[in-house]
Protein backbone atom coordinates (compact mmCIF):
# COMPACT_ATOMS: atom_id res chain seq x y z
CA UNK A 1 0.00 0.00 0.00
CA UNK A 2 1.42 3.42 -0.95
CA UNK A 3 -0.61 6.11 0.30
CA UNK A 4 2.10 8.75 -0.82
CA UNK A 5 0.21 11.57 -3.22
CA UNK A 6 1.22 11.81 -7.16
CA UNK A 7 2.02 15.03 -8.17
CA UNK A 8 -1.63 15.71 -9.55
CA UNK A 9 -3.21 14.86 -6.11
CA UNK A 10 -0.76 16.91 -4.41
CA UNK A 11 -2.05 19.85 -6.60
CA UNK A 12 -5.35 18.91 -5.66
CA UNK A 13 -5.39 19.06 -2.31
CA UNK A 14 -3.54 22.05 -2.21
CA UNK A 15 -5.65 23.99 -4.66
CA UNK A 16 -9.30 22.53 -2.83
CA UNK A 17 -8.46 23.86 0.49
CA UNK A 18 -6.92 27.14 -1.13
CA UNK A 19 -10.20 27.39 -2.88
CA UNK A 20 -12.52 26.30 -0.23
CA UNK A 21 -10.66 28.75 2.52
CA UNK A 22 -11.38 31.93 0.26
CA UNK A 23 -14.41 30.73 -1.33
CA UNK A 24 -16.20 28.88 1.15
CA UNK A 25 -15.12 29.40 4.70
CA UNK A 26 -16.13 27.89 7.65
CA UNK A 27 -18.22 31.32 8.53
CA UNK A 28 -20.62 30.60 5.48
CA UNK A 29 -22.56 27.70 7.17
CA UNK A 30 -23.58 30.89 9.58
CA UNK A 31 -24.50 32.89 6.63
CA UNK A 32 -26.23 29.83 5.04
CA UNK A 33 -28.06 28.53 7.75
CA UNK A 34 -31.54 30.23 6.91
CA UNK A 35 -31.12 30.19 3.09
CA UNK A 36 -33.75 27.60 1.74
CA UNK A 37 -31.05 26.25 -1.00
CA UNK A 38 -28.09 26.25 1.94
CA UNK A 39 -25.26 26.93 -0.29
CA UNK A 40 -23.87 29.52 -2.93
CA UNK A 41 -25.01 28.66 -7.08
CA UNK A 42 -21.96 30.99 -7.77
CA UNK A 43 -19.44 29.03 -5.96
CA UNK A 44 -21.33 25.75 -7.52
CA UNK A 45 -20.27 26.84 -10.69
CA UNK A 46 -16.80 27.57 -10.06
CA UNK A 47 -16.13 24.44 -8.80
CA UNK A 48 -17.43 22.74 -11.67
CA UNK A 49 -14.69 25.09 -13.20
CA UNK A 50 -12.49 23.05 -11.57
CA UNK A 51 -13.45 20.16 -12.69
CA UNK A 52 -14.98 18.85 -8.97
CA UNK A 53 -18.44 17.67 -10.17
CA UNK A 54 -16.59 15.49 -12.62
CA UNK A 55 -13.72 14.55 -10.61
CA UNK A 56 -14.61 10.74 -10.83
CA UNK A 57 -16.79 10.99 -14.15
CA UNK A 58 -14.72 9.25 -17.72
CA UNK A 59 -13.20 11.55 -19.74
CA UNK A 60 -15.38 10.42 -22.48
CA UNK A 61 -17.87 11.92 -20.62
CA UNK A 62 -16.46 15.35 -19.87
CA UNK A 63 -15.39 14.18 -16.68
CA UNK A 64 -11.58 14.15 -14.98
CA UNK A 65 -11.23 10.39 -15.18
CA UNK A 66 -9.79 10.08 -11.75
CA UNK A 67 -10.31 7.81 -8.67
CA UNK A 68 -11.68 7.75 -5.36
CA UNK A 69 -8.49 9.33 -3.96
CA UNK A 70 -8.84 11.79 -6.39
CA UNK A 71 -12.23 12.63 -4.24
CA UNK A 72 -11.09 11.82 -1.50
CA UNK A 73 -8.66 14.84 -0.86
CA UNK A 74 -11.46 17.01 -2.18
CA UNK A 75 -14.07 15.74 0.64
CA UNK A 76 -11.31 15.77 3.43
CA UNK A 77 -10.75 19.65 2.41
CA UNK A 78 -14.95 20.66 2.19
CA UNK A 79 -14.45 19.14 5.81
CA UNK A 80 -11.94 21.38 7.03
CA UNK A 81 -14.51 23.91 6.40
CA UNK A 82 -17.59 22.32 7.12
CA UNK A 83 -18.74 22.83 3.84
CA UNK A 84 -22.27 22.48 2.92
CA UNK A 85 -24.17 22.31 -0.40
CA UNK A 86 -25.02 19.14 -2.94
CA UNK A 87 -21.54 18.25 -3.55
CA UNK A 88 -21.85 14.95 -1.91
CA UNK A 89 -24.91 13.82 -2.90
CA UNK A 90 -24.22 14.91 -6.51
CA UNK A 91 -20.78 13.41 -6.79
CA UNK A 92 -20.76 10.32 -4.27
CA UNK A 93 -23.64 9.04 -4.56
CA UNK A 94 -25.53 10.26 -7.64
CA UNK A 95 -22.70 10.49 -10.63
CA UNK A 96 -21.33 7.51 -8.96
CA UNK A 97 -24.83 5.58 -9.38
CA UNK A 98 -25.25 6.53 -12.87
CA UNK A 99 -21.18 5.67 -13.36
CA UNK A 100 -21.79 2.35 -12.56
CA UNK A 101 -25.34 1.53 -13.82
CA UNK A 102 -27.04 3.87 -16.14
CA UNK A 103 -27.63 2.56 -19.50
CA UNK A 104 -25.10 4.60 -22.35
CA UNK A 105 -27.56 6.56 -22.81
CA UNK A 106 -28.13 7.76 -19.41
CA UNK A 107 -24.41 8.51 -18.95
CA UNK A 108 -24.33 10.81 -22.08
CA UNK A 109 -27.12 12.29 -21.20
CA UNK A 110 -26.76 12.83 -17.89
CA UNK A 111 -22.79 12.85 -16.89
CA UNK A 112 -21.58 15.69 -18.99
CA UNK A 113 -24.32 17.80 -17.07
CA UNK A 114 -23.32 16.41 -14.11
CA UNK A 115 -19.62 17.73 -15.10
CA UNK A 116 -20.75 21.28 -15.67
CA UNK A 117 -22.65 21.70 -12.75
CA UNK A 118 -25.85 21.42 -14.26
CA UNK A 119 -27.47 18.89 -12.37
CA UNK A 120 -27.89 18.31 -8.72
CA UNK A 121 -28.59 14.97 -7.50
CA UNK A 122 -29.98 13.61 -3.93
CA UNK A 123 -30.03 10.25 -2.90
CA UNK A 124 -33.28 8.57 -0.70
CA UNK A 125 -32.66 5.36 1.27
CA UNK A 126 -33.73 6.03 4.86
CA UNK A 127 -37.38 5.54 5.89
CA UNK A 128 -39.30 5.56 8.91
CA UNK A 129 -38.98 2.22 9.70
CA UNK A 130 -35.14 1.85 8.46
CA UNK A 131 -32.71 3.65 9.00
CA UNK A 132 -29.58 2.30 7.92
CA UNK A 133 -28.67 -0.89 5.64
CA UNK A 134 -31.67 -2.04 3.16
CA UNK A 135 -33.48 -4.77 5.11
CA UNK A 136 -36.70 -3.14 5.84
CA UNK A 137 -37.08 -0.81 2.43
CA UNK A 138 -41.36 -0.23 2.46
CA UNK A 139 -41.55 2.51 -0.60
CA UNK A 140 -42.58 0.29 -3.43
CA UNK A 141 -42.31 0.22 -7.02
CA UNK A 142 -44.96 -1.62 -9.19
CA UNK A 143 -45.10 -2.77 -12.83
CA UNK A 144 -48.43 -2.42 -13.70
CA UNK A 145 -47.62 -3.51 -17.23
CA UNK A 146 -47.71 -0.08 -18.92
CA UNK A 147 -46.10 2.25 -16.34
CA UNK A 148 -44.04 1.83 -12.80
CA UNK A 149 -45.73 3.46 -9.79
CA UNK A 150 -43.65 4.27 -6.63
CA UNK A 151 -45.47 5.17 -3.05
CA UNK A 152 -43.80 5.74 -0.06
CA UNK A 153 -41.88 7.73 2.43
CA UNK A 154 -37.92 9.02 2.89
CA UNK A 155 -36.50 10.91 5.53
CA UNK A 156 -33.60 12.62 5.47
CA UNK A 157 -33.07 13.25 1.51
CA UNK A 158 -30.12 15.34 1.34
CA UNK A 159 -30.70 18.23 -0.63
CA UNK A 160 -34.74 16.74 -2.18
CA UNK A 161 -36.00 20.17 -2.49
CA UNK A 162 -33.23 21.72 -4.87
CA UNK A 163 -32.41 18.14 -6.87
CA UNK A 164 -32.75 17.44 -10.74
CA UNK A 165 -33.30 13.71 -9.54
CA UNK A 166 -34.12 12.04 -6.74
CA UNK A 167 -32.00 8.53 -6.54
CA UNK A 168 -34.73 6.68 -5.29
CA UNK A 169 -34.33 2.72 -3.32
CA UNK A 170 -37.80 0.97 -3.55
CA UNK A 171 -38.68 -2.68 -3.15
CA UNK A 172 -40.07 -4.54 -6.45
CA UNK A 173 -41.23 -5.20 -8.84
CA UNK A 174 -40.98 -8.60 -6.86
CA UNK A 175 -39.28 -9.38 -4.06
CA UNK A 176 -35.84 -7.37 -5.40
CA UNK A 177 -34.76 -3.70 -4.74
CA UNK A 178 -34.58 -1.56 -7.69
CA UNK A 179 -33.17 2.00 -7.91
CA UNK A 180 -35.20 4.57 -10.00
CA UNK A 181 -34.63 8.48 -10.79
CA UNK A 182 -37.43 10.77 -9.83
CA UNK A 183 -37.97 13.72 -10.92
CA UNK A 184 -39.18 15.99 -7.84
CA UNK A 185 -41.64 18.31 -9.83
CA UNK A 186 -43.84 14.88 -10.89
CA UNK A 187 -46.89 15.03 -9.69
CA UNK A 188 -47.53 13.36 -6.60
CA UNK A 189 -43.76 14.13 -5.23
CA UNK A 190 -43.57 16.20 -2.08
CA UNK A 191 -40.55 17.78 -0.06
CA UNK A 192 -40.47 18.94 3.02
CA UNK A 193 -37.31 20.61 4.49
CA UNK A 194 -36.10 19.36 7.84
CA UNK A 195 -34.20 21.61 10.77
CA UNK A 196 -30.86 19.77 10.83
CA UNK A 197 -28.11 19.45 13.81
CA UNK A 198 -25.32 20.61 11.46
CA UNK A 199 -27.51 23.13 9.17
CA UNK A 200 -27.49 21.22 6.29
CA UNK A 201 -30.69 20.35 3.73
CA UNK A 202 -32.23 17.72 4.69
CA UNK A 203 -35.96 16.78 3.44
CA UNK A 204 -38.55 14.08 4.03
CA UNK A 205 -39.51 12.90 0.33
CA UNK A 206 -42.95 11.60 -0.03
CA UNK A 207 -44.66 9.74 -3.08
CA UNK A 208 -47.36 8.94 -3.78
CA UNK A 209 -48.76 7.47 -7.16
CA UNK A 210 -45.88 8.72 -8.96
CA UNK A 211 -45.18 7.42 -12.78
CA UNK A 212 -41.53 6.30 -13.88
CA UNK A 213 -40.59 6.72 -17.10
CA UNK A 214 -39.10 3.06 -17.59
CA UNK A 215 -35.86 5.36 -18.57
CA UNK A 216 -35.18 6.27 -15.57
CA UNK A 217 -34.37 2.81 -13.93
CA UNK A 218 -30.79 2.74 -13.11
CA UNK A 219 -29.18 -0.81 -13.04
CA UNK A 220 -31.81 -3.94 -13.31
CA UNK A 221 -34.87 -3.42 -11.85
CA UNK A 222 -35.46 -5.73 -8.87
CA UNK A 223 -31.67 -7.42 -8.61
CA UNK A 224 -30.19 -4.26 -6.76
CA UNK A 225 -29.43 -5.20 -3.01
CA UNK A 226 -25.98 -6.09 -4.03
CA UNK A 227 -24.87 -2.78 -6.00
CA UNK A 228 -26.70 -0.68 -3.34
CA UNK A 229 -24.99 -2.14 -0.48
CA UNK A 230 -21.87 -1.33 -2.39
CA UNK A 231 -22.96 1.93 -2.86
CA UNK A 232 -23.75 2.66 0.92
CA UNK A 233 -19.96 1.48 1.59
CA UNK A 234 -18.85 3.31 -1.08
CA UNK A 235 -20.81 6.59 0.74
CA UNK A 236 -20.00 5.78 4.58
CA UNK A 237 -16.19 5.92 3.15
CA UNK A 238 -16.77 8.97 1.89
CA UNK A 239 -17.92 10.50 4.91
CA UNK A 240 -14.98 8.97 6.41
CA UNK A 241 -12.89 11.02 4.41
CA UNK A 242 -14.56 14.36 5.06
CA UNK A 243 -15.02 13.59 8.90
CA UNK A 244 -10.76 13.39 8.75
CA UNK A 245 -11.04 17.15 7.37
CA UNK A 246 -13.31 18.50 10.16
CA UNK A 247 -11.10 16.55 13.22
CA UNK A 248 -8.10 17.91 11.25
CA UNK A 249 -9.59 21.65 11.48
CA UNK A 250 -10.68 21.21 15.53
CA UNK A 251 -7.01 20.04 16.38
CA UNK A 252 -5.32 22.45 14.31
CA UNK A 253 -7.47 25.23 16.12
CA UNK A 254 -7.14 23.74 19.44
CA UNK A 255 -3.09 23.69 19.05
CA UNK A 256 -3.11 27.37 17.96
CA UNK A 257 -5.12 28.34 21.06
CA UNK A 258 -3.52 26.43 23.45
CA UNK A 259 -0.76 28.58 22.63
CA UNK A 260 -2.28 31.40 22.30
CA UNK A 261 -4.38 31.65 25.37
CA UNK A 262 -2.64 32.88 28.30
CA UNK A 263 -4.07 32.22 31.91
CA UNK A 264 -2.37 32.66 35.24
CA UNK A 265 0.59 33.68 33.38
CA UNK A 266 1.34 31.70 30.70
CA UNK A 267 -0.14 29.59 27.33
CA UNK A 268 -2.40 27.24 28.40
CA UNK A 269 -0.52 24.95 26.15
CA UNK A 270 2.06 24.64 28.70
CA UNK A 271 0.28 22.90 31.36
CA UNK A 272 0.61 19.17 30.84
CA UNK A 273 -3.16 18.42 30.78
CA UNK A 274 -3.42 20.34 27.79
CA UNK A 275 -0.43 18.92 26.19
CA UNK A 276 -2.29 15.56 26.79
CA UNK A 277 -5.47 16.46 25.35
CA UNK A 278 -3.85 17.90 22.15
CA UNK A 279 -1.72 14.43 21.99
CA UNK A 280 -4.82 12.41 22.30
CA UNK A 281 -6.68 14.78 19.69
CA UNK A 282 -3.72 13.91 17.44
CA UNK A 283 -3.06 10.33 17.83
CA UNK A 284 -7.08 10.34 17.00
CA UNK A 285 -6.66 12.28 13.94
CA UNK A 286 -3.89 10.96 12.54
CA UNK A 287 -5.77 7.60 13.23
CA UNK A 288 -8.52 8.15 11.34
CA UNK A 289 -6.22 9.44 7.88
CA UNK A 290 -4.76 6.35 7.99
CA UNK A 291 -7.11 3.74 8.44
CA UNK A 292 -9.86 5.77 5.71
CA UNK A 293 -6.97 6.26 3.28
CA UNK A 294 -6.17 2.94 3.50
CA UNK A 295 -9.95 1.82 2.95
CA UNK A 296 -10.13 4.77 -0.10
CA UNK A 297 -6.62 2.93 -1.50
CA UNK A 298 -8.76 0.20 -1.97
CA UNK A 299 -11.13 1.10 -3.13
CA UNK A 300 -9.80 3.26 -5.84
CA UNK A 301 -7.61 -0.25 -6.92
CA UNK A 302 -10.78 -2.26 -7.24
CA UNK A 303 -9.48 -4.24 -4.19
CA UNK A 304 -12.38 -5.76 -1.71
CA UNK A 305 -12.93 -3.31 0.87
CA UNK A 306 -16.00 -3.74 3.00
CA UNK A 307 -14.21 -4.62 5.78
CA UNK A 308 -12.14 -1.59 5.68
CA UNK A 309 -14.65 0.43 5.22
CA UNK A 310 -16.67 -0.66 8.26
CA UNK A 311 -13.59 -0.27 10.67
CA UNK A 312 -12.80 3.23 8.77
CA UNK A 313 -16.11 4.12 9.98
CA UNK A 314 -16.59 2.81 13.08
CA UNK A 315 -13.06 4.61 14.39
CA UNK A 316 -13.53 7.88 13.07
CA UNK A 317 -17.11 8.05 14.38
CA UNK A 318 -15.39 7.20 18.10
CA UNK A 319 -12.84 9.70 16.84
CA UNK A 320 -15.23 12.22 16.16
CA UNK A 321 -16.31 12.19 19.64
CA UNK A 322 -13.11 12.07 21.54
CA UNK A 323 -11.85 15.47 19.17
CA UNK A 324 -14.50 17.37 19.32
CA UNK A 325 -15.23 16.82 22.72
CA UNK A 326 -11.38 17.51 23.92
CA UNK A 327 -11.26 20.84 21.83
CA UNK A 328 -14.29 22.16 23.46
CA UNK A 329 -12.66 21.28 26.77
CA UNK A 330 -9.41 23.25 25.75
CA UNK A 331 -11.41 26.47 24.52
CA UNK A 332 -13.93 26.47 27.46
CA UNK A 333 -17.28 28.10 27.19
CA UNK A 334 -16.65 30.56 23.99
CA UNK A 335 -16.46 27.91 21.60
CA UNK A 336 -20.45 27.37 21.63
CA UNK A 337 -20.64 30.99 21.45
CA UNK A 338 -22.61 31.44 18.26
CA UNK A 339 -20.34 34.10 17.04
CA UNK A 340 -17.60 31.39 17.28
CA UNK A 341 -16.95 28.67 14.55
CA UNK A 342 -15.78 25.76 16.36
CA UNK A 343 -19.69 24.08 17.91
CA UNK A 344 -19.54 24.21 13.88
CA UNK A 345 -17.08 21.65 13.76
CA UNK A 346 -18.93 19.43 16.26
CA UNK A 347 -21.86 19.72 14.68
CA UNK A 348 -20.72 18.44 11.55
CA UNK A 349 -18.50 16.23 12.85
CA UNK A 350 -21.85 14.40 14.51
CA UNK A 351 -23.57 14.59 11.55
CA UNK A 352 -21.35 12.54 9.46
CA UNK A 353 -20.87 10.21 12.23
CA UNK A 354 -24.67 9.14 11.99
CA UNK A 355 -24.53 9.11 8.18
CA UNK A 356 -24.79 5.99 6.58
CA UNK A 357 -24.10 3.94 9.12
CA UNK A 358 -23.48 5.47 12.94
CA UNK A 359 -20.40 3.74 14.97
CA UNK A 360 -22.73 0.85 16.87
CA UNK A 361 -23.84 -0.11 13.22
CA UNK A 362 -20.55 -0.80 11.82
CA UNK A 363 -18.89 -2.61 14.80
CA UNK A 364 -22.09 -4.85 14.55
CA UNK A 365 -20.77 -5.55 10.91
CA UNK A 366 -16.52 -5.57 11.99
CA UNK A 367 -18.52 -8.34 14.71
CA UNK A 368 -20.69 -10.52 12.07
CA UNK A 369 -17.19 -10.81 9.78
CA UNK A 370 -15.64 -12.46 12.94
CA UNK A 371 -18.45 -14.80 13.43
CA UNK A 372 -19.59 -13.05 16.36
CA UNK A 373 -22.99 -12.51 15.24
Amino acid sequence: MDLDLTKEQGFIKSSAREFLKKECPVSTVREMRDDPEGFSRNVWKKMAVLGWQGIMIPEEYDGMGGDFLDLALILEAMGEVCCNGPFFSTVALGAAAIINWGTEEQKKELLPQISKGNLILSLAVAEPQQWYGLDNIQTTLTDTGQDLVLNGTKLFVENAHISDYILCVAQGPGKGLSLVMVDPRSPGVQCSLLSTFAYEKQCNAAFKNVLIPRANILGTMGEMREDLEGLLEFAALAKCLETVGVLQAAFEQSVDYAKSRVQFGRAIGSFQAIQHHCANMVVDVDGARFISYQAAWRVARGLPASAEISMAKAWTGEAAKRVTALSHQIHGAISFCDEFDLHFYYRKAKACEAAFGDVQYHLDKTADRLGLV
